[in-house]
């Protein structure tokens, strides 16, 4: 997973004129291939934090019958992500904007994971679709 965080930030910051410094790409206002990989790279590296937080709150939450069977979806759910990921961005021949599709893909099915994991962080006790809380 890390791999190819970092594949696609590399591969972002090549340009026609060598390499593009990082801290001096405005996100809001890019416009070439290499600043759209760098900065879909930017999205995920945040969403997956966010991920990171919120599974750490849940893990901490949780029951102790409850937390290997949350370690054990979200080890599923990782496996599943990097496979649906790689899978609609596969391509026989690399393409330029094959790390940005791929990073906003991560990206994506990142915060949708996030949202659930939140759901179940605030649930109401008594709600019965609640983990092992």
């Amino acid at each position: 997973m890390k791999r190819l965080s970092i594949l696609a930030v590399a591969c972002a910051c090549v340009t026609f004129g060598g390499y593009v410094r990082a801290e001096s790409i405005d996100c809001s206002k890019a416009v070439d291939q290499a600043s759209l990989n760098h900065c879909a790279g930017l999205d995920y590296q945040s969403a997956d934090r966010k991920l990171n937080d919120t599974y750490g709150q849940l893990l901490k939450k949780v029951s102790p019958h409850g937390k290997p069977l949350l370690q054990k979806a979200e080890r599923a759910w990782v496996a599943y992500r990097d496979a649906q990921c790689n899978f609609l961005t596969s391509s026989p021949d690399f393409y330029s904007a094959q790390p940005m599709i791929h990073a906003s893909c991560l990206t994506r099915l990142t915060k949708d994971q996030t949202r659930l994991l939140d759901e179940q962080l605030h649930c109401q006790e008594g709600d019965i679709g609640c983990g092992q809380q």
